[in-house]
């Protein structure tokens, strides 16, 4: 495994600026996670650590290693596509052999790394069996096999699981992580799903024109997002428009106005000194707010319910709050009956804790 340390890295297309003088550290054995909305650069990034891009600035290290101009085939890295890209004519064991017999490794040492790469997959019962054969999970577990087989120093992966199924790529999750782990590899992955990060990663960066936005855990992330772009892309929000109107008695906690009312809230970006007066967004997650019988006393809404939306392990409902010209979405966990929609005023409190204060 390896660390890799991207320095002032840039990269166009043209007019286009894919990467923005970029600077990164991934750390040794990490589960790294790129996310952002198409055009952010994550995809050219992780081309770029691959070799397939050659940057127009900026410097690429595996540890102390500058591998930026030496090309893909020389920098011990193994890349799993979103399409897998598996030869159908060959089976399981031919697939997952063919990058050794293409270094001419001996037979006998081409037999025993491409059975420990099966094993690790759980793909070792299925080594005859022709691709064709195959579920889609069980051909996304030959393609980690291969890029496992020649032991690279990291392993890329290009939305491995989007052409799964919903309850497949759920099951894909944990199975992958378990994978990179018990290889030790250095993984860069990018996707945009969110859920898959949160579930998997251990740090991830959101990336936006070309650059980094935020970088953190997947709790650091969704619980501390440090601008308005960040928490709408990762997860869902509601953004209350408001103006700050002192500090509230704990320390980094600030009370502002709103046009649904009064809130106290955190401040998640170190680097802002907020002032009296400020206009601020809150971002407040929808399972922040709990449905409550009584008015509270602060951190409140209340509105009609417009909408509901029952999924099974959760009810979503939209309120229509005097004041904003949005609906407030509220998510409940575990309902046991929905709420009509109707001209009922409901009341809906979250704490302080829970409230983002951002810098617009």
């Amino acid at each position: 495994m390896v660390s890799i340390t991207i320095r002032n890295l840039s990269k166009r297309f043209g007019d286009v600026v894919a990467l923005n003088q970029l600077n990164l550290e991934i750390r040794k054995g990490e589960l790294f996670f790129l996310l952002g909305a198409s055009g952010c650069g994550k995809t050219t990034l992780l081309r770029t650590v691959a070799g397939f891009y050659a940057p127009d600035e900026g410097n690429l290290y595996f540890d102390s290693d500058d591998v930026t101009r030496r090309p893909p085939h020389r920098r011990n890295t193994a890349m799993v596509f979103q399409s897998y890209a598996l030869w159908p004519h060959m089976n399981v064991f031919q697939n997952v052999s063919f990058g050794l017999q293409q270094k001419r490794l001996p037979a006998g040492v081409i037999e025993g790394r491409v059975n420990k790469a099966l094993r690790i997959v759980q793909m070792d019962p299925y080594a005859t069996r022709k691709i064709n054969q195959l579920s889609g999970g069980q051909q996304q577990r030959v393609a980690l096999a291969r890029a496992l087989v020649v032991e690279p120093a990291c392993l890329l992966l290009d939305e491995p699981l989007s052409n799964l199924d919903a309850q497949l790529r759920l099951e894909m999750r944990s199975e992958i992580r378990r994978i990179c782990k018990e290889a030790g590899l250095t993984t860069l992955y990018v996707t945009h799903d969110q859920k898959e990060a949160l579930s998997i990663a251990d740090r991830m960066a959101v990336l936006e024109n070309g650059g980094l936005a935020q970088i953190g855990t997947p709790q650091e992330v969704y619980r501390d997002p440090v601008s308005r772009s960040v928490a709408h892309f990762i997860g869902e929000s509601n953004f209350l428009s408001g103006r700050i109107i002192e500090p509230a008695k704990r320390l980094g906690y600030w009370s502002v106005e709103t046009n649904a009312g009064s809130f106290e809230g955190r401040i998640t970006d170190t680097n802002w000194k907020p002032k009296y007066n400020d206009r601020v967004s809150l971002s407040i997650r929808p399972e922040s707010f709990t449905m409550v019988a009584q008015k509270p006393f602060s951190n409140f809404i209340q509105g009609k319910i417009i909408r509901s939306a029952y999924l099974g392990e959760l009810v979503q409902y939209w309120l229509d709050v005097d004041g904003l010209s949005a609906p407030v979405q509220i998510s409940c966990l575990n309902p046991r009956q929905v709420e009509p929609a109707g001209d009922k005023t409901y009341f809906a409190e979250t704490r302080s804790e829970d409230v983002v204060l951002l810098n617009n």
